[in-house]
Order: C-alpha cells, then sequence, then structure tokens
C-alpha cells in the first residue's frame, strides 16, 4: 500500500478514533508518519488553518457525485459505494492496480467452465481494441489481418 501523502510505501497503519463511532485509517511511510505523529496539534486545532486545509484535500481526493464516497474513504474501507467510482478514482486506482499487480489489466487465464461462444466474444473484443490500435498506427498489414480473425470469429 502506498503512503497517503507521498509515493513511498506505507509501513505505517494509524486508525484514529473520531466522534461519533467513526474511525479514519491512515497509511503512512515513515518520514510522513513521523511528521503527522509529531504535529497531531495542528490537525486537531478548531479553525482552518492554512496547512490543515492543504493536509485535507491531499487525504480526501475526489469524491464521487453519485454516491458521495470520497477516495480516502475507499481507500480505509477497501470498498466502493457505485459504479460510477471506477470512473471518478481511475487517476488513482491505476497506480494502485499497477503497484499491487505490475499492471494495469488482467493477463491471467480465462476460466475452464467459460462456455465457447462467452470465450469468442473476450478475444472478439481484444482482437477490436487491437485493431483499433494498429489502425491508429498504420500498420495496415497486421491490421488487415486482424481484421480477418474478426470476420472468422462472426462468422462462427
Amino acid at each position: 500500500m502506498k503512503c497517503l501523502r507521498c509515493p513511498k510505501q506505507a509501513t505505517y497503519h494509524i486508525t484514529e478514533v473520531l466522534p461519533g463511532d467513526r474511525f479514519e485509517e491512515v497509511h503512512l511511510c515513515e518520514d510522513c508518519a513521523k511528521k503527522y505523529l509529531v504535529e497531531p496539534q495542528k490537525k486537531a486545532a478548531p479553525g482552518p488553518t492554512a496547512d490543515a486545509s492543504e493536509g485535507e484535500e491531499v487525504f480526501a481526493g475526489p469524491t464521487c457525485e453519485t454516491c458521495g464516497l470520497s477516495y480516502l474513504e475507499f481507500r480505509n474501507h477497501g470498498r466502493f459505494g457505485c459504479a460510477h467510482d471506477y470512473d471518478v478514482f481511475k487517476g488513482e486506482l491505476l497506480p494502485l492496480l499497477e503497484s499491487i499487480h505490475g499492471d494495469v489489466r488482467h493477463v491471467g487465464k480465462a476460466p475452464r467452465r467459460l462456455p465457447r461462444a462467452q470465450s469468442a466474444l473476450v478475444e472478439l473484443t481484444a482482437l477490436r481494441r487491437r485493431l483499433q490500435q494498429l489502425v491508429t498506427e498504420e500498420n495496415y498489414e497486421e491490421a488487415a489481418r486482424v481484421r480477418d480473425r474478426i470476420k472468422q470469429l462472426e462468422s462462427e
């Protein structure tokens, strides 16, 4: 898991108990945790300060207009509130997925029980994306091969 304040790996996981039986989890690297723990008065001080308002923006991140979920809430709970969250948090999710899985798209095996029609649909989708990429790159010879494979799969 990455630090909420910088791109380093989080090694400190702090849970703060807030009023109203709420909890806030903060994941920080060693350097940011030292700063966070040494200066707790700034966060608890009443009234907005310049440092506190900047810190809240860094922690809160974007918020989904549909369900009201903030990126901080997603990081703390690990669950989305609605399907729109994937689009809203895309900028934060891609680096997170890349750090966890090493890539941003699935490249593993398909289930053995996947119906033949479903596997053909998956292949068609991938081929159409590849065709679009090849046309953009102006690699027309390879694009023609991919187009022919798409036609073959569609006729089956």
